[in-house]
């Protein structure tokens, strides 16, 4: 029978399959769930001696379960942590577990696990929570604990060894955006990338036993970033809590608000923002202007109490953060409303798209991407089931009203003057249904008094966009042609200056 897009998740299975075998043969491991609001995997680990099974509960909980594989396919699984309302991550090394969870720690700790021992209270804490730092991810590389952790949305990252104890810090080049350690976990020689708002990314070749770290890989770019300048400043929500926003701007920049900027943000999902090197906004920052990001709660970036503060019923909160934001670069004289763009894709399409029509005098541009913005009804269009544990549903008369609120279609009003808008989408986009983007656009365009609305569909393209780099090439130049015509703010190349970073 056919099966819509929205109750695809649901019918995922998971097969053993022997390599050389006849795929036909494959024996099935995990029946499908047939709930389309649940994801499910498993894996094995490197020695084959232990299965893990994984069901996650959108981006809010995870259940886990363990077999020996040993013992054959048909052996019963064995529960590690189900029922929970916490998310958990499993390595396998050597027969112990290590689990990584959020389980009572907000920011996360780690526990090491026997599997002939996996009652909760037999677990044990090698790494405790840390206060003022999320603890983002875990791994085994050459017999030791690779931990990368998030301070003020910055990366640290730390080698301990098996009973938790800490060896040692692994030194960045800089201030940015470092994944964890990447290499067997017997293997004493590691790999790790780096980037940063000015910095390309690179891999860099580390000694798990020695440390240290010699460059490995570093895409080389046309574009000179020394002299640009990244701060990283911090303001107030409405209701207090303190809100980072990262700033990328020519160092001779005069603080006049005279300037055209680019604000962007996202805050949902347990997505972490950071540092990250996008050279498609050299050409705004080499004419003059202004690349700012917001850390906004929904994210990761502060760990789980973070991500709850702006889901569900709070989810105004990520609006008033990026509000916030706005304001900062404004009253800080990096720009005036007039000369601010903002943008955001997917959920932070919705992002952007909320606060639009919330504050439409705060802006002059709006980009927003294969976004969400009827949210009474996306539950019932591409893979929105699977976004209920985040936003909620209309079926919920308490969630409908928190949805109806803040609804960016829903809060449309007529006679009022909205940025000039330029809405993105795709025509095959199968998680976010392109009807968001046409609805709101042909209701913004009868209701607006302000800048023009337009529609930009980029065909034979799914959610992240073509897969060819001309259409994206494409797409952007068409973002900033938009932006320059609709800001009051003519670009031009400034001087040279050198380069500088502030924390």
């Amino acid at each position: 029978p056919k099966v819509s897009t929205s109750d695809r998740p649901g019918l995922a299975s998971v097969k053993l399959h022997r390599l050389g075998e006849d795929p036909s043969k494959d024996i099935v491991i995990l029946e499908p769930t047939h709930d389309p609001t649940t994801f499910q995997n498993a894996q094995v680990s490197k020695d084959g001696h232990w299965l893990v099974r994984e069901l996650r509960h959108g981006w809010r909980s995870v259940d886990v379960w363990f077999r020996d594989a040993r013992k054959g396919p048909r052996t019963p699984w064995t529960p590690l942590a189900v029922g929970q309302d916490a998310m958990y991550s499993t390595d396998v090394f050597r027969d112990h577990f290590y689990v990584k969870t959020n389980e009572g720690a907000p920011n996360s700790r780690l526990f090491a696990v026997q599997p002939a021992h996996p009652a909760r209270a037999q677990w044990k804490e090698i790494v405790p929570e840390r206060k003022d730092a999320t603890l983002e991810s875990s791994t085994i590389v050459g017999g030791e604990l690779a931990l990368a952790y998030l301070r003020d949305a910055v990366s640290d990252l730390e080698v301990h060894a098996l009973t938790g104890d800490k060896l040692r810090d692994v030194e960045l080049p800089a201030l940015g955006t470092a994944s964890n350690l990447i290499g067997d976990e017997d293997d004493d020689e590691a790999y790790f990338t780096f980037e940063s708002f000015v910095f390309p990314r690179e891999i860099r070749k580390t000694s798990v036993k020695n440390g240290g770290s010699d460059l490995y890989f570093r895409i080389k770019i046309p574009a000179d970033p020394t002299p640009f300048a990244v701060e990283e400043q911090f303001t107030e929500s409405k209701d207090g809590t303190k809100i980072p926003v990262f700033i990328v701007h020519r160092k001779d920049l005069k603080l006049d608000g005279s300037a055209p900027a680019i604000l962007t943000g996202y805050g949902g999902f347990l997505v972490s923002n950071t540092p990250s090197f996008q050279p498609g906004f050299f050409p705004w920052l080499e004419k003059g202007g202004v690349f700012a990001l917001a850390i906004l709660r929904g994210g990761a970036e502060y760990g789980e109490e973070w991500h709850r503060a702006g889901m569900l019923a709070k989810k105004q909160n990520v609006f008033d953060d990026f509000i916030a934001a706005a304001e900062h670069l404004i009253k800080g004289g990096f720009t005036r409303p007039d000369r601010l763009a903002i943008r955001g894709g997917s959920n932070g399409g919705l992002l952007v798209g909320a606060v639009e029509v919330q504050r439409p005098e705060l802006y002059g541009v709006v980009l927003c991407h294969v976004p969400l913005l009827d949210m009474v009804r996306y539950h019932l269009f591409g893979s929105g089931k699977t976004w209920i544990s985040e936003y909620g549903s209309a079926d919920d008369a308490g969630q409908f009203k928190a949805l109806n609120a803040y609804s960016p279609y829903q809060q449309i009003k007529a006679g009022t003057h909205y940025p000039a808008t330029l809405m993105l989408s795709a025509d095959s986009d199968d998680r976010v249904d392109p009807m968001h983007a046409r609805k709101f656009a042909a209701a913004l365009q009868a209701a607006s008094t302000g800048g023009p609305v337009l529609l930009r569909i980029e065909r034979n393209a799914g959610h992240g966009g073509a897969d060819m780099i001309r259409a994206t090439v494409q797409k952007t130049a068409d973002e900033y042609v938009f932006a320059i015509a609709n800001l009051k703010a003519p670009m031009s190349f400034a001087g040279p200056a050198t380069a500088s970073a502030v924390r």
